[in-house]
This record gives structure tokens, sequence and C-alpha cells, in this order.
């Protein structure tokens, strides 16, 4: 992967599109300081924690892994995120001038996570898997620094063109997964790293046997032939939603509500729930 941070434009459309559409996944490092990270990393961690106390309010995703979807203005920093002049560049290079904001969430992988299977976060769509356009994008932005006994993301790079035939749309057979462990590479951002990656290219959380917590942020992001708002309920106040820049609000898609309502999570992935020994 060529990190976005050593080119020599990292707004470069090609580049951009050259690591999207080649590795299916591209990194700027050191967008953020690190006290803005810190302050991410507690919105998070409260977050989560009230998350627990609510009946599903944070689905597991394997043991000691959970997925929590957030209202945006909870987070502190969603209008730099979101502002951010590199995400912007990467959404419009990709997805168009009209892409979409269409998810907020964190995964933690906490200790005693184990392996995942590989797979991809949703059923390759028509547009990727025959027209070969790629039309949504995940954002990933650690709030910590990632070691190797974290349980790293690992990514199986280009694979986001794999057609897995008439089985199962998001994980791949076992007996193919030796394609996946020879492309294999592991992940070790560091707090105020942003990476932006297809979700439908194959990859992996790996086991954490620290003792500690792997946070990390999500950002969805879809063109608009994508349908992935389907499977989210991003919800803005009125207040908040007025408070957007029109340039941030535009690319939004949500309810405006005078009230936030308890998120109903869709987005399911129940081959996720079990973790693998390895």
């Amino acid at each position: 992967m060529q990190d976005a941070a050593h080119s020599a434009d990292p707004y470069d459309v090609a580049t951009i599109m050259g690591s999207l559409y080649g590795d299916g996944i591209i990194a700027c490092k050191g967008a953020f300081e690190r006290a803005w990270v810190a302050r991410l990393g507690q919105d998070i961690d409260a977050l989560f924690e009230e998350a627990r106390r609510q009946p599903g309010g944070a689905l597991e995703r394997g043991p000691s892994r959970y997925y929590v979807e957030v209202h945006p203005e909870r987070i502190s920093g969603f209008a730099d995120i979101i502002g951010h002049p590199w995400v912007v560049a990467v959404c419009r290079a990709v997805l168009g001038p009209d892409y979409r904001v269409v998810e907020a969430g964190f995964d933690i992988p906490g200790p005693g996570a184990l392996h995942q299977p590989w797979h991809r976060d949703f059923a390759s769509p028509p547009e990727t898997l025959v027209g070969r356009r790629l039309n949504s994008l995940a954002f990933n932005i650690t709030t910590v620094d990632v070691d190797e006994d974290m349980g790293p993301f690992e990514i199986a790079p280009g694979t986001q063109w794999d057609d897995l035939g008439t089985g199962d749309p998001m994980f791949p057979p076992r007996e193919t997964w030796a394609r996946y462990e020879a492309r294999a590479q592991r992940k070790l951002p560091r707090m105020g790293d942003i990476s932006a990656r297809s979700a439908l290219t194959i990859h992996r959380g790996t086991a954490n046997v620290s003792n500690r917590p792997r946070p990390v942020f999500v950002l969805g992001v879809d063109a608009p032939d994508a349908h992935n708002a389907d499977k989210h309920d991003l919800q803005l106040t009125r207040a908040y939603y007025d408070s957007l820049a029109p340039e941030l609000r535009r690319h939004i898609t949500c309810r405006v509500v005078d009230r936030l309502e308890p998120i109903v999570q869709a987005h399911t992935i129940e081959g996720l729930r079990m973790g693998l020994t390895m």
C-alpha cells in the first residue's frame, strides 16, 4: 500500500484511485493531532459504556469484539472528520462530488478477541462485481497506537474484485483462505492516522492477546447509487444539523429529529459472532 502521506501530493486523484482500485486501501499518516484523537477516544469510551447498558446497544462481532453505531453529534470531532481535506479528496475522487455520509460508529476488539474469519462487510453489489466500480468506502481512525499483540486489522489487497461465486456472498469458503493468507497485510496505525478502504476487500480482525482494547472509529460513505444507508439510521438533531456548514450538510444522509432516538442497528454480520481459535 502506498501511504498518501508519502506521495508527492496526498490529494492527487491518481494516487487515491490507484490505491483504492488496486490494493483496496489507502492511508493518510498524522492527519490529526494526538490530543484531538485522545478526545475522540474519550468519547468512544463513554459511548461504549452507555451502549453496553442499553439492550442491543453494542453488537457482538465475536468474543470480546463489539460494534456500536452512534449519533454523530455525540462525537465531539465529527465535523472535523467529515470536513478533513483528505477525507473530502478521497470521497470526491472515488465516489464523485455527490457522495453521502451514511454511517458513524466504532469497533472495539477487546482483550480476548479471537481471529475473525476472512470476510467482506457486505455482499458485492453489481456496480462492483460486474461494473468494476467502487461505490462505497469505509474510513477508520484508531484511537490508540496499535501494536502486534492488540489484534491488528489484516487485509488481503486487491480482493475487492473477487467473485465469491454461489456460496456465501460475504465469507469466502475455507478452502480459499490460503489465497488471502498469502496476500495478507497487517496494519499497525498510530494515533492521528486515517485509512480509507473498500469494505469489499477481504479482511479480518486478528486475536487481541494484549490487556488493552483497540477502539477504532468507523465512517461509512456512499456514492449516490449505493444503498448502505438502508442498513443504518443516521440521526442529527435540528440544532446540530443547522450548526454544520452547508457544504458538510449536503453530504449527509440522515433523519433530522427534535430529539435523538435509540439506534436500531440493522447491519448485523451473523458469521462474525463466533470467532476462530488459530
